[in-house]
């Protein structure tokens, strides 16, 4: 089941606390702008893949680990002639895990989602990762071995200790070279994404950045592919949703996230999500 809004899609759905997939394929498919409602990390082995998060491209190489926090608008770009490997990890966010995701928190502080590891320093991971592709083995084919689960769990959060370490470490080295992007875009990106509830205006985008606004809305579009306007209204849905799930009233919730016209935020809600705002608690 997909949700489609505007230019980009609601994918993929997570009833585990986290799930481990190993996927090596050459499948001819074009993938759209889309997010979760969960956290990804992407470790790349092998392939020609760029991927898009949030108006960057990311040129991965072997090794990469690619973070893709919730709520982040991306899409792979996948030369089909050569197989594509790679783990994923889609992870809940939720208060246990918090300690956990810290480094999701901080790719988006950042607005930069990739670490790059020396061949030293990626070992552990390799390690980590066929250990627990091993472990999952037995356990979905019913075989029976003491403690399995505990070590699946103990596993997991191993790695995403030594994932935290290594992109929370204040001597975190930044490759620009695997990153191509817009300086203006990103400029309006991150002002947006810290600023939700303010006056966020084609004219007041234009005006901060003294950029005409058919060329940032052209350009914006370009980047990212999709309009100033529906990855605003989306990112306000979302902080709204969450609120309320949270607790918030869904008036004070709609406020809070940058809304003025309660009538245009039910109705643009029930559009993203399919049900009314009163019935995400």
């Amino acid at each position: 089941m997909k949700q489609l809004f505007g230019e980009y899609e609601k994918t993929g759905y997570l009833h585990e606390d986290f799930r481990l997939f190993h996927i090596k394929d050459q499948t001819k498919k074009e993938y759209s702008y889309h997010y979760h409602d969960f956290h990804k990390v992407l470790i790349f082995l092998s392939g020609n893949v760029t991927y898009h998060i949030e108006g960057k491209s990311y040129h991965l190489s072997p090794g990469d680990i690619l973070l893709v926090s919730r709520h982040s608008i991306h899409k792979p770009e996948i030369d089909t002639t050569v197989p594509y490997d790679r783990y994923i990890f889609w992870i809940r966010d939720d208060l246990a895990r918090q300690p956990l995701t810290q480094c999701f928190q901080q790719s988006v502080s950042r607005s930069f989602h990739l670490l790059r590891l020396s061949a030293k320093l990626q070992e552990p991971f390799r390690r980590i990762l066929s250990e627990m592709e091993f472990s999952r083995k037995d356990r979905d084919q019913n075989v029976p071995s003491y403690g399995a689960e505990l070590l699946y769990d103990a596993l997991f959060t191993q790695f995403m200790v030594y994932l935290n370490r290594a992109f929370l470490d204040s001597d975190f080295h930044y490759d620009q070279k695997a990153c191509s992007y817009d300086s203006h875009v990103d400029q309006i990106l991150q002002y947006i994404n810290h600023n939700l509830t303010a006056d966020l205006s084609i004219d007041v985008l234009a005006g901060k950045y003294y950029l005409s606004k058919y060329h940032m809305m052209r350009k914006f579009k370009e980047e990212t592919g999709y309009t100033i306007h529906n990855y605003i209204l989306s990112k306000r849905l979302l902080m709204a949703r969450t609120k309320i799930a949270e607790g918030m009233p869904v008036i004070k919730a709609a406020l809070s996230s940058g809304f003025k016209d309660y009538t245009a935020f039910e109705r643009a809600y029930k559009k993203q999500f399919g049900k009314a705002p009163s019935r995400n608690r």
